[in-house]
């Protein structure tokens, strides 16, 4: 009896599903101009993010080249266990930590120059500083690095001149591991304070002028609007950028890093990045590669659904 009750359910619903469907073509025909211009970005991303998830699997096998990865043994969690049992893996993960915390630690800044730019009057002026701070995000990681390389040079280097014209001793900064995070860190803020600002300049054009208004009709001075309007009215953009930054806390960039690192500084230099490079590229491991690559991700997506979460019950704002 259920059986012929559903059965003949089904044969009634299917006109409403034809119906259903021919109501979505002819959205899709009446619209195909709109479709036919995502085209491009949807084949992109399934074809450079979507079809190489095939190959994680290589992480779970002894991958042969010769063999292909369907041909090649499975293995299952032995590289991960054997890249959480490595000697340097606790080196790598504090190194990676370190430098993505003291990153974290300047995500203020960009908030800040906004801030700062968007009180400025003077139009000419704003630009100008706009130029000026936008200017070194444009210069390649490689003309970055070799500008700290010669600036750091402990004979010829601008650091060591103005260092001796203050009365102190020439140092090659490059070569103390201990200094190697804050050179890092902080010629990153030289290179990308501007760019990133432009996010909450933006934000801060939507700001309602009449909330402004009616601080300043209340009695408020600037840094008050600043504080009770600008920054409440900026603070999802705020969020939700923090969120995305806490969720690429082990995504240290290889290429700055691996530019500034030589043998004496190689303590504090040696992170994840550069680990999976030298494993990988170097040594031709590339299933132990996979897995730490792998646990790298797996990491980064745990963290940002734990801020996501943490923020969601703080302010309600998230990413989802």
């Amino acid at each position: 009896m259920n059986a012929a009750a559903a059965k003949e359910n089904r044969v009634i619903n299917r006109p409403a599903r034809s119906a259903r469907w021919l109501r979505g073509l002819r959205r899709i025909l009446s619209d195909w101009q709109l479709y036919v211009l995502i085209a491009p970005a949807v084949i992109y991303i399934f074809l450079f993010n979507y079809m190489p998830m095939y190959g994680v699997q290589i992480a779970f096998r002894n991958f042969k080249p010769s063999k292909g990865i369907w041909g090649s043994p499975w293995v299952g969690l032995k590289y991960f266990e054997k890249f959480v049992k490595n000697p340097l893996f606790g080196r790598l993960i504090w190194n990676t930590m370190r430098i993505s915390l003291y990153s974290l630690a300047t995500f203020p800044l960009p908030i800040i120059l906004a801030l700062m730019i968007n009180e400025l009057d003077n139009q000419k002026f704003k630009k100008t500083v706009q130029m000026i701070t936008y200017a070194p995000h444009f210069l390649s990681t490689v003309v970055v690095c070799s500008m700290i390389t010669l600036f750091c040079n402990k004979d010829s280097g601008l650091f060591n001149h103005i260092a001796e014209a203050l009365g102190g001793q020439r140092t090659a900064f490059l070569e103390k591991a201990y200094l190697f995070t804050p050179i890092y860190v902080w010629s990153g803020v030289w290179q990308g304070i501007g760019w990133s600002s432009i996010l909450y300049i933006a934000a801060l054009a939507g700001v309602s002028p009449e909330l402004v208004e009616a601080a300043r009709i209340d009695g408020a001075n600037r840094f008050q609007i600043i504080l009770h309007v600008n920054v409440p009215s900026i603070m999802p953009t705020i969020v939700i950028t923090l969120i995305m930054s806490c969720g690429g806390i082990l995504s240290v960039g290889f290429e700055k890093v691996y530019l500034l690192q030589n043998k004496l500084n190689l303590d504090a230099s040696n992170i994840i990045a550069t680990y999976v490079y030298e494993l990988g590229l170097l040594n031709a491991q590339f299933s132990a590669s996979a897995a730490i690559g792998l646990f790298n991700t797996i990491v980064n997506i745990t963290l940002l659904l734990i801020v996501n979460a943490i923020a969601k019950r703080v302010s309600d704002i998230g990413l989802f």
